[in-house]
């Protein structure tokens, strides 16, 4: 963030970066990095909530096959994941917090809808109107930390927000556990309205953060939708896409395993779900210390494939002939990998794409990369059950091994993008320390 915006009206200046100095606790600092971390948590807990009961409460109470809901979630998606580059356009040209508070109202109001949908239509509808909200909030909170948060510390806060979701989350998802537990309609609806207070609830906490006018940088220039036709951060974005694909390991493939192979340890799926959410909420934080230049970045991604490769290798080392307690110790050891190679991608990612995003187009730039999430949760399952469930130890190996190359391409390809940049892809620590001390 240049020096002198804080001088400018609405932006934060010296006390907010003097506020915002890293840390290693588990809250972020004071002033707005706090506030944005609060406003992510209220709409976790809503998420949480949302999808643990959603899928049951169409098919048992609103009497959806689940064939027509997997359908309608897929378009939902496919269509959200378009309009992340739109709607993070918007937050650009219009302010990244107006925008983000505006998408949040819009979730809540469409999930307080749910509460009253009876037809598939007008599920459609809303369920299309969720996901297109959701993704354009995502890059309007990414384009609001940039206006708000000086460069080199917006890794170390994303890790503190990483933590802060799935901390709600698992408030959320116990919420959600209750509802069906009871399984009734009231209970499915009340945990509906839990999810659409805890996005009012983020909506009103946002509002608390200073007015971020649109970013001042290269807008005007050249086509509207620049990273459109932005070819390196494309390529960036679809190395980061294939390393996402260990996103539906722990919520699909994992299960399906354990039920295959051990269904006498069915419950170790679950458990080790709660493993990573807890892992992740105890030390995204530092995992995601010293990241914070390109190169660093970089050096995350590439430990993350060989973590990466590691998990594999263990997962599938579990399809051997061994004892039911051995493939359950190989399975929480793997996790183990798994995990902590995913808080690395995590970090290292998080600061490639904010590195590589003009300063005027960040909302733009940050729709298009969340759309390698809406590629992996979209083709993972189909590619990874076939491979894995099939393929035993090789199939593992297979995908261990395009884990680590991804990890190491990430690097070449990274520089690749940052070539010819007409702005600095690693700010300067001494000019934010300068700004901190004038």
């Amino acid at each position: 963030m240049p020096t002198d915006r804080a001088a400018r009206p609405g932006v934060p200046g010296r006390d907010v970066l003097r506020r915002s100095t890293p840390h290693g606790g588990l809250l972020p600092p004071a002033g707005p990095q706090r506030t944005l971390a609060a406003a992510q948590l209220a709409a976790a807990v809503g998420d949480g909530a949302y999808y643990t009961c959603s899928a049951l409460y169409f098919t048992r109470v609103v009497g959806m096959s689940p064939t027509a809901l997997g359908l309608g979630l897929t378009l939902a998606w496919a269509l959200g994941s378009l309009a992340g580059v739109p709607l993070g356009h918007l937050a650009d040209r219009r302010g990244p917090r107006r925008t983000s508070v505006a998408l949040a109202l819009g979730t809540a109001a469409v999930v307080a809808a749910f509460l009253v949908i009876r037809s598939y239509p007008l599920f459609l509808l809303a369920v299309c109107l969720y996901a297109t909200a959701q993704s354009g909030l995502t890059a309007a909170r990414q384009a609001l930390v940039a206006a708000l948060v000086p460069p080199a510390q917006r890794t170390a806060l994303l890790a503190h927000i990483q933590s802060t979701l799935n901390g709600g989350l698992a408030v959320g998802a116990a919420i959600g556990g209750i509802a069906l537990g009871v399984g009734t309609r009231a209970a499915y609806l009340a945990a509906f309205a839990v999810t659409a207070l805890g996005f009012l609830l983020g909506a009103l906490v946002l509002r608390r953060l200073p007015e971020a006018p649109p970013a001042a940088g290269p807008s005007d220039a050249g086509p509207r939708l620049a990273v459109l036709r932005d070819r390196r951060y494309a390529a960036v974005t679809a190395v980061n896409a294939v390393l996402l694909l260990r996103m539906p390991l722990l919520s699909l493939i994992i299960p399906l395993w354990i039920a295959a192979r051990a269904p006498g340890i069915g419950w170790l799926g679950s458990a080790l779900f709660v493993l990573n959410t807890l892992a992740v909420l105890a030390f995204q934080v530092r995992a995601a210390r010293g990241v914070s230049g390109l190169e660093p970045a970089a050096r995350a991604v590439r430990s993350a494939g060989v973590l990466l490769l590691g998990s594999c290798a263990v997962f599938g080392l579990s399809a051997l002939d061994v004892p039911v307690w051995a493939v359950g110790a190989l399975l929480v050891a793997a996790s183990v990998l798994q995990v902590a190679g995913e808080m690395r991608q995590s970090a290292g990612s998080w600061q490639i794409a904010f590195d590589l995003a003009p300063p005027g187009r960040i909302g733009q730039y940050q729709g298009f990369f969340g759309t390698g999430v809406a590629v992996a949760r979209t083709l993972g399952p189909l590619l990874l059950t076939a491979l894995l469930l099939d393929g035993g130890l090789a199939g593992w190996l297979v995908l261990g091994g395009v884990f680590l190359a991804a990890g190491y391409a990430m690097g070449p390809v990274a520089r690749w993008a940052a070539r010819d940049r007409d702005h600095a892809v690693e700010p300067p620590a001494p000019a934010v320390a300068g700004a901190a001390q004038a």
